[in-house]
């Protein structure tokens, strides 16, 4: 019987695990090279501030190499040396290029008075800020190892003042990950030290990361380029930072105070914070800091050095740009007349009232456009596809603004973004109501453009010409029709590349870039293995059998009806499970006299299988889980849920 996985999603923060194919990359084609020349005149590359502000305050520089106390790697920035380059070559856009350079600036870094930033150490900062006695920390990185390193270089150029209170400043991974890196829980425990999230916190951890997580997972990998060589016809970097860190372990405490007002004050070490709170913006949960003695405001991930995603290209609940906007403005009325410097959760900062007056405005005005426009143009009839061919650039000055470039998000994919919050996914077309599978399409496709060889030439010149989407297309449809046709997929592979090449976007050039690898090499193996986590425990039990209801087989599971009773004796909740019609139901705190088993075990040993490191049989056999009723339906019940394989096709059937 094999164990749980609650925790898929975090697969991909440890591709060490992934066998990485080599890349058979292509030079930039004279097309590509000549469209990433031309990025040149219309950008204003004379424009050297962020340069001076990513440098400013650099106490102690970073490099080389973060490891896990088995010696593997967790964190690279030697592998980025390559961008040491001056001058951008053809296989990557220059304004990539420039923002890649920018991101490799790491180390400890002071931003104002008491407040040090440790940057380039993960794909995210961590701010410590110094008061009387003792650190507030906020946002501890994604991994214990790189946050335990991040606060070790610190240490070494400032006092060793404990740490007396950690802020999560959302429920993204990579920004409370590390907690163990910096505290000790036991601490927690003790009320020693003090732990400061947005109210919803641990909901959404486990809400966002875990019912779509193998998905979610294999998509990330796309995303983030983890599998593609570092270099300059792989990945450079991932727009909020250089990548996403491996093989390190990911943590979790709970919140000791959670911020439920809209606006609240707390003192730490004499250190004034006020929380604004900022739910359904960049995550679910999420807020802002201010700190008056420093005129100094945190926004968090809200406003980043680009434009963010609505919807990230690896999946997610769609955000709201509109509540994005608003908070963005209110942040505004109520700080930027006393702010001089503005700091976030990756990048660098701004310092200056008026060029922080400047930013926040304009990043408000991005969003709102995203909204407003797709709204616009939605009332107007539009389709996605069409909206976002439409949306090519931003408004005014927006569009020539270095912190508004589609590095993270884009306008093409946050209008289609903005569409499915309003209208779903599809465009209103009756033929796009019951689509063709993409491999029915590609075969109708193929057999109507005269075959494989027609297609093929096809490409061949649509590749000439530089016209690489509408060779994508032919590609993939031909790809679905005959996989195994490796002219196809190396063609395919071709134009996926030049397309990477030439975005500014650094998701879309690892997506595109991945796509071509696995094209020309497969889907890389997966060993099984997950990160290092303990977030299996943030799990509530409520939780656990929502994923359950997830893992069913509902064709296995028709015709064996069944009702089940689960208590929980260590936290008193006990529960019922209804199998009916090939669907799994659960009520809290309830028990029924029709259970064909009752199943009595603490949720600590729970946590331990969700964790993996226990499965049910052997806690069975140990007695840390008892059964009294019929055993064999539990186990039929068992075998009845699936094990998502995370390494599926994409690119082709």
């Amino acid at each position: 019987m094999k164990p749980f996985s609650l925790l898929p999603l975090l697969a991909f923060l440890s591709t060490a695990s992934l066998s990485p194919a080599l890349l058979a990359s292509q030079p930039a084609s004279s097309i590509t090279a000549a469209k990433n020349a031309e990025v040149l005149k219309v950008l204003p590359f004379t424009d050297r501030a962020d340069y001076e502000s990513a440098s400013r305050g650099l106490i102690a520089p970073f490099s080389g190499q973060i490891k896990n106390a088995d010696g593997q790697v967790v964190w690279d920035m030697d592998a980025y040396k390559f961008l040491d380059a001056d001058l951008a070559p053809e296989t990557v856009n220059p304004s990539l290029w420039r923002l890649a350079q920018l991101n490799k600036n790491a180390g400890l870094f002071q931003v104002a008075d008491n407040i040090y930033q440790l940057r380039g150490m993960d794909v995210s900062n961590m701010t410590v800020i110094e008061g009387d006695d003792g650190l507030f920390i906020i946002d501890p990185l994604t991994y214990s190892e790189t946050a335990k390193a991040a606060l070790e270089l610190y240490y070494q150029h400032r006092p060793k003042k404990p740490v007396l209170a950690v802020a999560y400043s959302h429920s993204h991974a990579d920004h409370f990950g590390g907690v163990r890196g910096v505290v000790d829980e036991a601490d927690v425990k003790a009320g020693k030290v003090k732990i400061f999230a947005p109210s919803g916190f641990m909901e959404h951890v486990v809400a966002e990361n875990v019912f779509a997580g193998s998905a979610m997972s294999r998509r990330a990998q796309f995303q983030f380029g983890s599998l593609l060589p570092r270099g300059e016809q792989g990945q450079v970097d991932t727009g909020m930072g250089k990548t996403i860190a491996v093989n390190g372990g990911v943590s979790v405490i709970a919140p000791t105070d959670l911020i439920s007002n809209p606006y609240e004050t707390h003192t730490v070490s004499g250190i004034e914070i006020e929380f604004q709170l900022t739910p359904g913006t960049e995550a679910p949960s999420e807020m802002n800091f201010y700190l008056p003695k420093q005129h100094a405001l945190c926004m968090s991930e809200n406003t980043t050095q680009m434009m963010h995603n609505v919807l990230t290209p690896r999946g997610a609940l769609v955000r709201d740009a509109k509540a994005w906007a608003e908070f963005i403005d209110e942040s505004l009325e109520r700080y930027g007349n006393k702010t001089d410097v503005m700091f976030i959760s990756h990048n660098w900062p701004i310092w200056g009232g008026e060029r922080i007056r400047t930013f926040l405005a304009d990043q408000r005005d991005m969003y709102a456009f995203l909204n407003d426009r797709t709204l616009n143009l939605i009332n107007k009839g539009l389709t996605p596809t069409e909206i976002a061919e439409k949306m090519d650039k931003l408004p005014g000055d927006l569009e020539k603004k270095w912190y508004t470039r589609s590095y993270y998000g884009s306008l093409s994919h946050n209008s289609r973004a903005v569409y499915q919050r309003y209208l779903g996914y599809y465009d209103g077309n009756p033929a796009n109501l019951d689509p063709l599978t993409p491999v029915d399409a590609g075969k109708h496709y193929v057999q109507a453009m005269g075959g494989t060889e027609a297609v093929l030439k096809q490409m061949r010149t649509a590749i000439d010409q530089g016209d690489y989407r509408w060779a994508t297309t032919l590609g993939n449809n031909l790809v679905f029709a005959d996989p195994g046709n490796q002219a196809a997929k190396a063609l395919q592979a071709d134009a996926l590349e030049q397309l990477g090449y030439q975005s500014e976007n650094a998701l879309w050039r690892n997506i595109y870039l991945t796509g071509a690898m696995e094209l020309r090499n497969g889907v890389p193996a997966y060993n099984g293995g997950a990160a290092r986590s303990d977030l299996g425990r943030s799990m509530t039990a409520s939780q656990f059998f929502d994923y359950l209801a997830v893992r069913l087989d509902s064709d296995k599971a028709q015709g064996h009806d069944m009702v089940l009773n689960w208590v929980f004796e260590d936290i008193g909740q006990s529960f019922v499970l209804t199998l009916r019609n090939g669907v799994l139901t659960h009520r809290n705190d309830k028990q029924s006299a029709q259970a064909v088993i009752t199943v009595k075990l603490d949720k600590a040993t729970l946590d331990q299988i969700s964790m993996r490191r226990l499965d049910f049989p052997t806690a069975v056999k140990r007695g840390d889980i008892k059964l009294e009723g019929d055993g064999k339906r539990l186990g039929q019940f068992l075998s009845m849920l699936d094990t998502f394989t995370q390494q599926f096709n994409i690119v082709t059937p």
